[in-house]
């Protein structure tokens, strides 16, 4: 059986005598598909090492030197897309066409980092005093990490290290070891298009290998991706480290349907949004708020859409919807059905017993679709991260913003309406880091930054964009006077521009 390495200094790291060896499952059958190696705090210091070794060189390489090897990058992960997204599929389980789409995503991340030299640019100021002249530039951190989730193997990564290497940075990622095979793919890429070794490592393994990044006293700054309860413990032992840190958490969706909506769309959209990669997305659409009168209307046309939807392997042709991508997240989407069911929940779609024809051991659920859903129950509360549609009806747009700005996350949520004025009144009031009008999923294009509020987001910065350019850089900024003669005395005072 395939067993996958590590990538540190350029070069595969094969499993060292005693590391123990994860399984990588295909989700579609149930079986396991290969081994993974399982690194500790040796792998992790072998790759910050690595990394840091090449941080100088890196660091020292123009801007439009570092530039141009992400031009070729970016042409080598082209020409290997279907290539990607095929292995994509086979560890995540979702069809094939949405993973060439998160590689697509990705790209445009790369592309991006292309123009980093303008991006770098600083701010110059000329006579800030007599023969002063003052100016800004930004720096490179040093090694960065990145600890990314299973749901996104190739895009979510790539959110991260393209950025920071293009400002200069080094950088250790350490992927899920749920379907980690994309990163390593990447990683091989990378250096195929000229990045200097020991600037882009992949260490795989689990908490342990988290915890040795969070340590490791070279490591200036994290990124993270994952659940609402460990983006707060990354970012709170991260910082208390003293490393940089962005830490994105859960989301609980909504998508606000107004009477005068068009109910053939937003259904579409619900549709797509809830139910894409079998709900496995932090921007999938968990919960439609339908204004009254709207909700028995709504309910009828994401009924019969629901029950049509084709699911299957990945790889087979015409499949909208695949497995989940392992035997316990299946276990707890369904205990989350059942958790609805007792809290009251009107279970108007019920995907438990679907079987999907020669995969029988897959790890398949069919789409969910709640009604009647309340703001004190848990399927509204918490992120369950599966292909379950919840419901929650309300009077009027104020009672719906209040409801969606109340809950604890803040990541993403639409409002479909033919409104204009409402449009523009949810958009500014909503307490909400990212907000679609008529667009079911608002994921920022790789030229804007891609977070949410409150628990969605802990740490003072979004990821790629302007944003991920300030975290992975610091700013310095130089006051310079060249003097004719030299002074002859010794100046107490502060300077001013007097």
């Amino acid at each position: 059986m395939d067993v996958i390495n590590h990538f540190i200094a350029g070069a595969k790291v094969p499993a060292r005598e005693g590391e123990i060896l994860g399984e990588v499952f295909n989700p579609a059958t149930g079986r396991v598909a290969r081994k993974v190696c399982m690194g500790d705090a040796r792998e992790v210091d072998a790759a910050v090492r690595a990394a840091a070794a090449a941080f100088p060189a890196w660091a020292a390489t123009p801007p439009p030197a570092r530039a141009r090897i992400m031009l070729e990058f970016h042409a080598v992960i082209d020409r290997h897309a279907d290539e990607l997204a095929q292995i994509i599929t086979a560890e995540h389980g979702k069809v094939l066409s949405d993973a060439r789409g998160e590689v697509t995503r990705g790209l445009e991340v790369v592309e991006f980092a292309c123009g980093m030299p303008q991006l770098l640019k600083g701010e110059f100021s000329a006579d800030v005093g007599r023969g002063i002249d003052s100016w800004s530039i930004r720096q490179p951190l040093g090694v960065c990490a990145g600890i990314t989730p299973f749901n996104f193997p190739a895009m979510v990564p790539m959110w991260m290290f393209p950025v920071a290497i293009a400002c200069g940075n080094t950088f250790v990622l350490k992927p899920s070891e749920r379907d980690p095979s994309a990163s390593v793919r990447i990683a091989e890429l990378f250096n195929n298009a000229g990045l200097p070794a020991g600037v882009f490592n992949v260490v795989h393994g689990d908490q342990r290998a988290v915890e040795a990044i969070l340590a490791h006293p070279q490591v200036a700054a994290v990124s993270f991706v994952g659940s609402t309860p460990i983006a707060e413990r990354i970012y709170a032992t991260a910082a208390v480290n003293g490393k940089r840190v962005q830490a994105l958490g859960g989301a609980k969706n909504h998508l606000l349907v107004m009477p005068d909506a068009d109910l053939e769309q937003a259904a579409d959209a619900l549709v797509g949004a809830a139910y894409g990669s079998a709900g496995e997305r932090c921007m999938a659409i968990s919960v439609a708020v339908a204004v009254e009168p709207v909700a028995d209307a709504l309910i009828e046309r994401l009924s019969s859409r629901i029950r049509k939807l084709v699911i299957g392997a990945g790889t087979a042709p015409g499949v909208e919807m695949g497995p989940l991508v392992t035997a316990q997240h299946l276990e707890r989407v369904r205990g989350y059905i059942d958790i609805g069911i007792k809290e009251g929940a009107q279970l108007v779609i019920d995907g438990r017993d679907l079987k999907v024809a020669g995969n029988d051991d897959g790890f398949f659920i069919g789409g969910c679709l709640f009604d009647r859903v309340e703001p004190a129950m848990r399927i509204y509360r918490e992120e369950i991260f599966g292909p379950v549609l919840s419901v929650v009806r309300v009077p009027d747009l104020e009672a719906g913003t209040k409801l969606i700005s109340e809950h604890e996350f803040g990541n993403g949520t639409s409002i479909f309406t033919r409104d204009g004025a409402a449009a523009r009144e949810f958009a500014s009031r909503v307490q909400i880091g990212m907000v679609g009008i008529n667009v079911s999923i608002p994921v920022p294009m790789a030229f804007h930054s891609f977070g949410g509020w409150k628990r969605s987001l802990f740490g003072d910065t979004a990821v790629h964009g302007p944003e991920g350019v300030r975290f992975y850089t610091r700013l310095k900024t130089v006051t310079a006077r060249w003097p004719e003669a030299r002074r002859s005395r010794a100046d107490f005072d502060i300077p001013t521009t007097k």
